[in-house]
């Protein structure tokens, strides 16, 4: 390709709205538009990336096994209302009408579509398994869209799903896929981690997300740098407490603690660790009746260390509360524990509660929480000798640094990463409510095991971009770069001899397959340089008069400080080493 020929639309600055690095590259690049809220259209510099990305996950999945289709962007609402999802996925799920008023939803996800395509086409365990996979469309509708391709509402994703007989059938399949993924990002080049993970509202008791490393990530990747130990922070756990609970040495006592509502505040007036003081969160579990109809609420105290934070996800599946909570309303809090929060604790109660202690707090001896007494806190409380043990006891918190390794190899640590994969178990949830069945061996119908798999097409570039880059642009790794070599002549136009040396490099290398661009747009060498560096190619040959005369060129990798002199004659084999490489 020849620039002149091409779309290069570089921008000396971003726009106002883009926060992040990606977001800010990818625009002055010219690689994305906007054209609404979290709708961006691909121009050919960044679509060019894209495919090499669609490439490189197509190829792995053929390799694996997997078989290509493609289902509509548009899905009949029928089938979304078979799993319920239809109603319960909330405004995220875009739902349209047609002229004949009948409902139709956009697709974010295809699981319901692939299972309808199962059900109609597989029919006996001969054969199983099956992996359907379709690079499509999708469109969340977010609320707040932001960041680019990070975090749009219209965006490009592969999605795999598998079919299986059983089980231990099913289980071999998302291995095959989860080692499919580990080989696809190795190709991309990017520094990554495989964590484990909670299937979300997807559903599955199997899950691992891909995880690209970089500072700007939203998910908290926890891990343990002596061992394979990898989670995200919804998921992670630490060591269980291998001390048994020490013996009280302190009689309680309700001490002042005025205007000191939070943890850290009593801690530093009463001169003590926060670790000895214990948080109360007060959660609300409304009961449905068989109608829908409100019932019964149930009121649960939660008790963490001071130190800690609740982790949602893990709340969400305790006994009680796996059928949804909500955070309790002041109303209710006053009505069971007789005082606004900020003093709350487990004794003295107006009303009983469910207590739920972490196992963290149910070694603690010792310990200060609030006196469910305005402007008063205990101290010296301890299991047992002053109130009586928690009806649970569970790991409910989020783990932080330093915390011991579930796995006894050291201690843990956390950075953060951008998600672009996702590997899931399903099981027969879905098999099941669209009564997807085949036929087994003794003629008996039997529920198809399921997987899902997806890969963020268009969030992939903008995390590789958020991992490598530098002042002056983009440096992509070579696989996915919208071109992998650039020939920039100086002043073709007033030297003959550099512009047919440029014109025969090109062509050298693109008889050698090489995907090259010729810069024969005539810049000048400073604005030439910078569009491309911004661009991020990560090769440049530089073709000037000066050193043509010595037979040579200047070879630049894009992360390299300065170019260095290299044969003309020797620059093909450079180039074609270094992409091999």
């Amino acid at each position: 390709m020849k620039a002149s020929q091409f779309l290069v639309s570089t921008l000396k600055e971003a726009p106002a709205d883009a926060e992040i690095v990606s977001h800010k590259l990818m625009m002055r690049a010219g690689m994305i538009k906007k054209l609404g809220a979290g709708i961006y259209n691909y121009m050919p510099m960044g679509l060019r990336v894209i495919r090499k990305v669609e490439a490189i996950v197509r190829e792995e999945m053929n390799r694996a096994g997997a078989v290509e289709l493609t289902m509509p962007v548009v899905q009949p609402a029928e089938l979304w209302e078979e799993t319920g999802r239809f109603a319960k996925m909330g405004p995220e799920l875009l739902r349209i009408k047609d002229r004949h008023d009948r409902d139709f939803v956009v697709q974010p996800t295809s699981e319901e579509v692939v299972t309808d395509i199962a059900r109609q086409e597989i029919r006996s365990y001969k054969q199983l398994p099956k992996n359907l996979y379709q690079i499509q469309t999708k469109f969340r509708d977010e609320r707040r869209p932001r960041f680019g391709l990070m975090r749009g509402r219209e965006f490009i994703m592969k999605d795999a799903y598998s079919f299986d007989r059983d089980q231990a059938s099913a289980k071999a399949s998302y291995q095959v896929m989860a080692q499919a993924y580990r080989r696809i990002f190795d190709r991309f080049g990017l520094n990554y981690r495989a964590v484990a993970a909670d299937s979300g509202a997807i559903g599955g008791d199997l899950s691992e997300e891909f995880q690209v490393i970089a500072a700007t990530g939203e998910d908290a990747i926890v891990y343990c740098p002596g061992s394979d130990y990898a989670a995200n922070l919804e998921k992670a756990e630490a060591l269980a407490p291998q001390h048994p609970r020490p013996a009280p040495a302190q009689a309680m006592q309700k001490v002042a603690t005025p205007g000191k509502s939070t943890c850290a505040d009593v801690a530093a007036l009463l001169g003590l660790p926060l670790a000895r003081t214990v948080k109360s969160i007060v959660l609300a579990a409304d009961e449905v009746t068989d109608k829908e109809q409100p019932g019964k609420t149930r009121i649960w105290l939660l008790l963490l260390r001071g130190d800690h934070d609740m982790n949602e996800v893990k709340v969400g599946k305790l006994p009680g509360l796996d059928v949804g909570y909500r955070f309790a309303t002041e109303a209710e809090i006053v009505e069971h524990f007789g005082t606004r929060p900020g003093y709350l604790g487990p004794l003295h109660l107006k009303k009983p509660v469910g207590i739920i202690a972490d196992r963290e707090v149910a070694v603690l001896a010792d310990w200060v929480c609030g006196a469910n007494d305005a402007g008063f806190h205990s101290t010296g409380v301890n299991w047992g000798r002053d109130l009586p043990e928690p009806d649970f006891v569970a790991d409910i918190r989020n783990v932080v640094a330093g915390d011991l390794s579930p796995d006894g190899k050291g201690a843990l640590a956390i950075e953060r990463g951008i998600e672009v994969g996702h590997v899931f178990y399903l099981g027969t949830k879905y098999s099941r409510a669209m009564h997807a069945t085949f036929l087994d061996e003794n003629g008996k119908p039997q529920f198809m095991e399921m997987g899902c798999y997806g890969i963020g097409i268009t969030r992939l570039p903008a995390a590789a971009i958020e991992q490598n880059h530098d002042e002056k642009g983009i440096i992509w790794p070579d696989a996915i770069a919208p071109f992998a070599v650039v020939i920039c002549p100086i002043n073709p136009e007033r030297s003959p001899e550099v512009k047919a040396a440029s014109e025969k490099l090109y062509a050298e290398l693109l008889a050698l397959g090489v995907d090259v661009l010729l810069d024969d747009r005539g810049e000048r060498p400073g604005a030439m340089f910078a569009d491309w560096e911004l661009i991020g190619v990560p090769h440049r040959v530089t073709i000037g008069e000066r050193t043509l005369k010595e037979g040579k060129v200047e070879y630049q990798h894009r992360r390299d400080s300065a170019a260095k002199p290299v044969a003309l004659a020797e620059v093909a084999a450079l180039l074609r080493s270094r992409l091999a490489a």
